[in-house]
Order: structure tokens, then C-alpha cells, then sequence
């Protein structure tokens, strides 16, 4: 069950963030306001609900993130690693071809992600 949504190429968590602290990569929190606002997300992290991925993620939306390029490697994570298996879908549809879906907030956190509240 843990290796469900993993490759065995998949990097570390603890490399992602090392990454994404350097500026390397970024981050995604996909969980709805209301899980991160109870929890806080990963130091860094976007917070981008899954529902609104694709249009943010999506160059030719108004309110697309520019920092969401193609050539930019993205994970994503959310509560278990469901939703970040989706939202890893559609950004790959959209033609981000970097993109690791890393699972669950807690999962993050234990492998040695700062927690941030907002």
C-alpha cells in the first residue's frame, strides 16, 4: 500500500526538500484551506487546492502562477497521497514533465518537513 503511488526512481522526500529549499524545485500543498489552516503546510510550500490546479498550473488561465514553469521539476503532496496522485495527473496532462507526487502531509513532516501556519 505505501509504494502505491511510488516509483522506485521516486526521489527521497528529504532530497524534495532539500531541493525546494534551494530554490530547485516547487512545492505543492493540494489540500483544501480548511486541512492546512487545521494544520499548517510544508515551510515553502504553495498552497494550491487541487481544485483549482489546473487553471493556476495552466499558462494560458489569467491567473496563472508564473512561478509554475514547464522546465521546473514539482511535487506535490496532500493528506494521504490520493489527491497528490491527481493533481500529478493533471499537471503532467498540461505538460509539466517533472512532476513527483511525495504523499501525505505526515508523511512530509516525519521525513523532516517544517511545519508553517498560516
Amino acid at each position: 500500500m505505501f509504494g502505491l503511488f511510488k516509483s522506485k526512481s521516486t526521489p527521497a522526500i528529504s532530497d524534495i526538500l532539500t531541493q525546494a529549499a534551494q530554490g530547485e524545485l516547487t512545492l505543492i500543498d493540494v489540500r483544501d484551506i480548511s486541512e492546512v489552516k487545521a494544520s499548517g503546510k510544508i515551510a515553502g510550500a504553495k498552497h494550491i487546492p487541487l481544485m483549482q490546479l489546473a487553471n493556476i498550473a495552466d499558462r494560458r488561465f489569467p491567473d496563472h502562477d508564473p512561478d509554475l514553469t514547464l522546465d521546473r521539476p514539482i511535487a506535490v503532496y496532500c493528506a494521504s497521497g490520493g489527491r497528490s496522485q491527481m493533481a500529478r495527473q493533471v499537471l503532467q496532462k498540461l505538460g509539466f514533465t517533472s512532476v513527483e507526487n511525495i504523499g501525505g502531509f505526515s508523511q512530509v513532516v516525519s521525513r523532516g518537513g517544517q511545519i508553517e501556519r498560516i
